[in-house]
């Protein structure tokens, strides 16, 4: 189980970026953090990796807390951040150095059969599309078998058709291990297709303002009701969100929902 106790984290020109942020999730759970501009979704992410140090506040996992990178925590950025000097084997296993080699392999093409990149193990990074080359890295986190898996928006550069591929991908990578993973996103539609809750967050200093539970069964069809109602009340969540505090709450909520990033 991930763990956020009171964090809050404020930087040394004086910027608070979160404030009191307390939250659990549970293992093989997904959560998906959306908000604003300034709400520190990737402050928060930071932190849990252990990338960055909180001001005030712990963050454990299964009890243990986290002062650092830590093995049993993954991390998927925007960019794959491939090593070109490597191939797409070498990628994704250059974090079990220490397996046999025999394992080792085993692991690797098993992972890569299962983000389609089946044949592909010797293949270098500049050989692939942009795509490909997040397949890969979703791969390598997957491989190390981490506990809490951390993705900061792995999916925002890709075309719809593509990131819709690289979904069912994760979650059949997801589905063999249960990883608790913590997800950032801008996309609400993205949120719903993978996660089991949502928070949503407001700006100025990052605090959570909703959470969300996200309970469609999974295959989850995008054209189906209970899809577009979740879509709804986050888009309704995220608008409220921007509202400065003290004024009443709009009725307008999807309407003005597009203006929330």
């Amino acid at each position: 189980m991930l763990r956020l106790s009171g964090l809050s984290k404020t930087y040394a020109d004086g910027t608070e970026a979160l404030r009191d942020i307390s939250l659990q999730v549970g293992k093989g759970d997904i959560l998906a953090l959306v908000g604003g501009s300034g709400c520190g979704k990737t402050t928060l992410l930071r932190l849990i990796a252990g990338l960055d140090i909180p001001s005030s506040g712990a963050i454990t996992v299964n009890g243990e807390t986290i002062k650092g990178p830590h093995p049993s925590i993954g991390i998927v950025f925007q960019e794959p951040r491939l090593l070109p000097w490597l191939t797409v084997a070498g990628n994704v296993g250059f974090g079990l150095a220490d397996l046999p080699p025999q394992e080792r392999q085993v692991r690797i093409l098993h992972a890569l059969e299962k983000v389609g990149l089946a044949g592909y193990d010797q293949r270098w990074p500049r050989e692939l599309s942009g795509g490909q080359q997040q397949r890969v890295a979703i791969a390598r986190a997957f491989v190390t078998e981490p506990k809490v898996l951390l993705l900061d928006e792995p999916f925002s550069a890709l075309d719809a058709f593509t990131r819709a591929s690289l979904h069912d991908h994760l979650l059949l990578l997801w589905a063999e291990t249960k990883p608790t993973v913590v997800m950032v996103t801008h996309d609400v539609e993205e949120a719903i297709t993978l996660a089991d809750r949502v928070v949503v967050m407001r700006p100025r200093p990052g605090r959570m303002m909703e959470t969300i539970s996200v309970t469609l069964d999974r295959p989850r069809d995008r054209l189906a009701l209970g899809f577009d109602k979740a879509k709804r009340r986050i888009l309704h969540a995220l608008d409220r969100s921007l509202q400065p505090e003290k004024a009443a709450p709009t009725q307008k909520g999807a309407d003005n929902a597009s203006h929330w990033w």
